[in-house]
């Protein structure tokens, strides 16, 4: 239990959670926090002041640099950008094709359930040019491992994460290209560390295994998901990651676009709109938040900033105002407005489609919530549950 405090330039909590390595979650499995210093502000906050002193040409130029150590002289695939159609990966594959004259192939790990908007972005970013390796899980086991995580967890997102995880290393791997590009930074999510400088980084701990014992899916051991489902190990391969040897043999190199270009969502919400008709959410913005155009892709969104917002206290507005009053874009006094507004906003649009998902009922889906309510966040006034520490009380 930590005493919660909201950063003191942006809206972020100190209960916000850090990237855990996915296939190693279980139950009752320790969180770390976001980190915030002396005077009260966030890890992330220090490095966008930070990245204000970058010298952008000089970043560039190592951009540059990096990328001609890559590039394929025959025209053959040489950076894998993982994406889904998105603002962020349809901004990333066209600046590497289209500027900097490489050839990438992108891939997608497809959503459980495919929004309307997200498929025609999805479609909208292939037309415009650009081969894509589109994996889609088995269905049967995706749901299953998707219940679990929910029930287990609190986490119904946890397949969609494994695979955006695992799929551009595998494909790295098997395709021979030794570079994969991302088109955000961990560095400006409230990270635990933003002083490493490393270029280009090296396939990290929720990208391999050891051995499939130490496997979880869901919250729950291979061998048991097997046993009670009657699933064959063949079955859920697309969900295990790459064994260690093989991935240190491969030598593949990781990089962040925002590392070295200096952009921001927004930026790439325009540019996406001009390059490839990129559409936003089609309500006028995204329920549990103030933009429209993040996150559209799987009808499970919503859910799962939802269930974030029960563990955390902190939902998908918080997450958006922060960034963007890192960016400037908004002040600290609009972002704790919105917050105030949207935060914890219920995903109704599709909550009977995830039920149905899932298979799980509407009660059992509300005792699991009330299951994971941190009492240090969490208080009860008759039937109502509110936040015992919000930003704007603050």
């Amino acid at each position: 239990m930590i005493k919660i405090e909201f950063c003191k330039k942006c809206v972020e909590s100190n209960n916000r959670f850090l990237s855990s390595v996915q296939h190693k979650d279980k139950p009752n499995t320790e969180k770390k926090y976001a980190s915030f210093d002396s005077e009260g502000v966030c890890l992330s906050c220090r490095y966008f002041e930070k990245k204000e002193t970058f010298n952008w040409e000089e970043k560039e130029e190592e951009l540059k640099s990096i990328l001609s150590k890559f590039r394929s002289k025959d025209g053959s695939y040489d950076v894998i950008v993982p994406g889904s159609g998105g603002k962020d990966s349809i901004y990333t594959s066209i600046v590497l094709k289209e500027k900097y004259g490489m050839h990438p192939l992108t891939c997608t790990w497809a959503p459980g359930m495919y929004t309307d908007v997200g498929l025609k972005n999805y479609y909208s970013w292939l037309n415009y040019g650009f081969d894509n390796y589109l994996l889609t899980p088995n269905k049967k086991v995706h749901k299953i491992i998707t219940k679990l995580a929910f029930l287990n967890l609190l986490h119904p997102f946890q397949p969609f994460a494994i695979g955006q995880n695992s799929l551009p290393l595998k494909l790295a791997i098997e395709k021979k290209i030794k570079l994969i590009i991302y088109g955000d930074s961990i560095k400006e999510k409230a990270v635990e560390k933003t002083d490493k400088e490393e270029s280009i980084l090296k396939p990290r701990p929720w990208h391999f295994m050891e051995n499939n014992d130490e496997i979880f899916l869901g919250g729950e051991s291979i061998e048991k998901i097997q046993k009670n489902y009657k699933i064959d190990l063949s079955e859920l391969n697309c969900f295990l990651p790459v064994r260690r040897e093989i991935v240190e043999d491969s030598n593949i190199n990781l990089l962040h676009l925002p590392d070295f270009i200096n952009y921001n969502p927004q930026d790439n919400f325009y540019f996406s709109k001009q390059k490839t008709g990129f559409e936003v959410n089609p309500d006028g913005r995204t329920e549990g938040t103030y933009t429209k155009y993040s996150s559209l892709d799987d009808k499970l969104d919503g859910l799962h900033y939802y269930t974030w917002f029960i563990k955390t206290g902190r939902g998908r507005a918080t997450e958006d105002a922060a960034l963007e009053v890192r960016n400037k874009i908004i002040t600290r006094e609009e972002a704790v407005l919105l917050v105030k507004k949207f935060d914890g906003e219920f995903p109704k649009k599709y909550f009977k489609d995830c039920l149905s998902y899932m298979e799980i009922s509407e009660n059992k889906f509300w005792e699991t919530i009330e299951k994971f309510r941190p009492e240090h966040l969490w208080t009860k006034t008759g039937n109502k549950w509110s936040l015992k520490n919000t930003v704007w009380k603050k």
